[in-house]
């Protein structure tokens, strides 16, 4: 993957990555259902975010999604540069394990089979509740036939965003984030999002954020690792990094995958407890951050709650949920 600031620019049509209120499930794969404190602080000034569908908070003078517009913004479509995310599983019943199918399909309607890889993977799959507080990095396996698969098990009703993060293969090929709604069945109870916060937990590591997310500008958010008090200074190689940020904006979930600057073995990034990232908000507002990482062989997940056009040192993260992390295999 490419180091330092990647925001890779989600399909056009699909409600964006940040808000739609419903909940993402808890399943096997890297989860952040918040129940215990949760990180991230994002655009929007309201330490209380309203709950699923509410308008994110909006700083003075703009309408929280109006101004200062200029990064992409990613997630809002199905289809793009000619390829499309074709679900074949669009529902799902809450509580019970369900294999999650796709497939990419090009301009002719042609399932593609051949991707460029990055950071490891062929593609990546990130799975989200439209209220942001169930998170999943899943890595579903590919068939001969182009088909993906990966076995999913959601802890609660609700809608939910399935975006798949990909290249195809071929020397122009640029990199496509295309989105998809899911359904899950059941009873249904949304979550308010959780407030801003500079600290979250989870798996009993503490994260701390320091920084601002600024909408139209480049800004780097630093993230510090530690458990029992100590910092950790041993991360290991996730993915081909020592963090991965993937940043979803309420009220629409507009996606931004964000990579970190430096690399394991480049000479110069240390493997904690410190792990920088560079990123742009699309525009002003309430974002959701996770931050994935791995220790002692086992991948974490952090959440934080942010606002896009705070002060510098203003960042807040609330108390993270209980991640969890697969490649969709139970792993």
């Amino acid at each position: 993957m490419h180091t330092g600031l990647r925001i890779t620019a989600f399909a056009a049509a699909l409600a964006a990555t940040f808000g739609t209120a419903y909940g993402v499930g808890a399943g096997v794969d890297p989860i952040v259902a918040d129940s215990a404190p949760a990180p991230h602080k994002e655009h929007g000034e309201r330490d209380d975010p309203g709950g699923p569908g509410e308008p994110a908070s909006r700083p003075e003078g703009g309408d929280g999604h109006g101004e200062h517009e200029s990064a992409p913004a990613g997630g809002l479509q199905i289809s793009e540069g000619g390829y499309t995310l074709d679900l074949a599983t669009p529902r799902v019943t809450a509580g019970q394990r369900t294999e999650l199918r796709f497939t990419v399909r090009d301009a002719s309607g042609d399932a593609v089979t051949a991707y460029r890889r990055e950071h490891e993977k062929e593609l990546h799959l990130v799975l989200a509740s439209r209220d942001l507080v169930t998170y999943r990095h899943l890595h579903p396996t590919r068939a001969a036939d182009g088909t993906w698969s990966t076995p999913v098990d959601l802890p609660a009703a609700g809608g939910y965003r399935v975006f798949a993060d990909f290249t195809p293969a071929g020397e122009d090929a640029e990199n496509l984030t295309l989105g998809a709604d899911l359904a899950a069945s059941g009873r249904y109870e949304p979550a308010r999002l959780p407030a801003p916060s500079g600290t979250a937990r989870a798996d009993g590591y503490e994260v701390e954020l320091d920084g601002s997310l600024r909408p139209g500008e480049a800004s780097e958010l630093k993230l510090k690792v530690s458990r029992d008090g100590e910092p950790v200074g041993d991360l290991q190689p996730y993915l081909g990094a020592y963090g991965h940020l993937v940043a979803l904006r309420a009220g629409d979930l507009a996606y931004l995958h964000v990579h970190p600057n430096g690399e394991p073995g480049d000479g110069s990034t240390e493997p904690g407890p410190g792990i920088s990232f560079t990123a742009t908000a699309p525009s002003d507002g309430t974002y959701r951050l996770f931050l994935d990482f791995r220790h002692r062989g086992e991948v974490h997940t952090a959440a934080f709650t942010v606002r896009a056009g705070s002060a510098p040192g203003t960042t807040e993260s609330a108390p993270a949920a209980t991640p969890e992390h697969t490649d969709g295999h139970g792993h």
